[in-house]
């Protein structure tokens, strides 16, 4: 690892660089965005705005994290594979934003996507036993290395785009998951993976002033995929392969909130019947609007909570077993709680809607 001044200033210029062209580039990405028709116009309720707002955004973050990352970053293999597959990743992205893609095409594009980086050696090959009470601390995935490492890659990457449904959500989260990725790396030794984080964290936080409440420009499918694949990517490299007891809890906890919001999705879904691939207005996010939260109160809530998870990262990173245990039991029983709440708040709403059709049906009986 460099001497610890060194280390703070490379990752402090990594992050001002990064933060310098995202904010610079934001203003031109948004002009070329309105000139190819990359616009999102509001036409259901899932939407928060009421009038179109050019996408792309994520190409202004996209150029500020690469050119910190190349200016600064020692590129190695399996950083080359990382960065060439999120090259692939802006590519869907920004014809995604431009003329909507087919969610299976999609889909197999980010897995030959997150196969690049997988080639270069970039895998979970271990993870952490749970089990406190046995002698070994770690075993191998074997053969189920490479499908378990794309199948985490492929998940953060939509988990993130999944959550980006309020005006700086997505960013948001993205900022504090980076920032803790790099207080762990700094914990752990690891200075690539540290760089590399102030460097998606200056290029987030360069980007938000055009993307809060109320936005001038959303980060679209080309930034918030972009985002998601980075984070996943980064975190194999830095966190998985940290052999400590509770090491296969940090990646989860710091990137838990989308992760949270893309389960409870899918299995709500699936739940109703429905196609899990099939967009709805169920996310952690409306539910907060519907509560009567503002905008800007549903970010402040859901970036207090990344926040929290990121601290409980941070603390697994430097604590004892016994004390790590218990916040991961903590932190399981406040999802399990979560989970709970929003299922009834889904029972109610249901409920609601099915009184309301009754009603209506003996009001028209009434008059037949």
């Amino acid at each position: 690892m460099p001497p610890l001044n060194n280390f703070f200033v490379i990752s402090l210029l990594a992050f001002v660089v990064a933060a310098a062209i995202s904010f610079g580039m934001t203003p031109v990405v948004k002009i070329f965005a309105k000139r190819v028709g990359a616009i999102d116009v509001p036409k259901d309720g899932r939407r928060m705005h009421n009038v179109p707002i050019p996408r792309l955004g994520g190409l202004a973050i996209f150029f500020g994290f690469i050119v910190s990352v190349l200016l600064l970053g020692q590129i190695d293999v399996q950083a080359r594979g990382i960065l060439l597959g999120s090259v692939i990743i802006i590519a869907l992205g920004v014809i995604d934003d431009i003329m909507p893609l087919n969610a299976l095409l999609k889909f197999g594009v980010q897995i030959l996507a997150a196969l690049i980086p997988v080639l270069a050696g970039v895998r979970i090959e271990f993870l952490s036993n749970p089990n406190i009470f046995s002698d070994a601390m770690y075993f191998s995935l074997g053969y189920f290395s490479v499908p378990v490492t794309i199948l985490w890659i492929v998940g953060i990457t939509n988990a993130v785009n999944l959550i980006d449904g309020l005006d700086g959500l997505a960013v948001g989260i993205s900022s504090i998951a980076s920032f803790s990725l790099f207080v762990v790396a700094t914990l752990i030794a690891e200075p690539f993976i540290a760089i590399v984080m102030a460097a998606l964290a200056g290029a987030c936080i360069g980007f938000m002033p055009y993307n809060l409440n109320p936005a001038k420009i959303f980060m679209g499918d080309t930034g918030s995929a972009f985002l998601g694949f980075i984070l996943a990517t980064v975190s194999i490299q830095g966190l998985f392969k940290f052999y400590a007891i509770v090491s296969f809890a940090v990646p989860f906890l710091i990137l838990g909130l989308p992760i949270f919001d893309t389960v409870f999705a899918i299995g709500r879904r699936i739940a109703s019947g429905r196609n899990p691939m099939q967009a709805d207005r169920g996310h952690v996010h409306h539910r907060l609007i519907d509560m009567g939260f503002n905008q800007k109160q549903s970010v402040a809530i859901l970036y207090a909570t990344s926040g929290l998870l990121g601290l409980s990262a941070v603390i697994l990173t430097t604590s004892g077993e016994v004390k790590a245990m218990l916040l991961i039991v903590t932190v399981i029983v406040a999802v399990i709680i979560g989970a709970k709440i929003m299922g009834s708040m889904s029972h109610a709403e249901h409920g609601e809607v099915q009184s309301s059709a009754e009603k209506t049906d003996g009001e028209n009986n009434g008059k037949n």
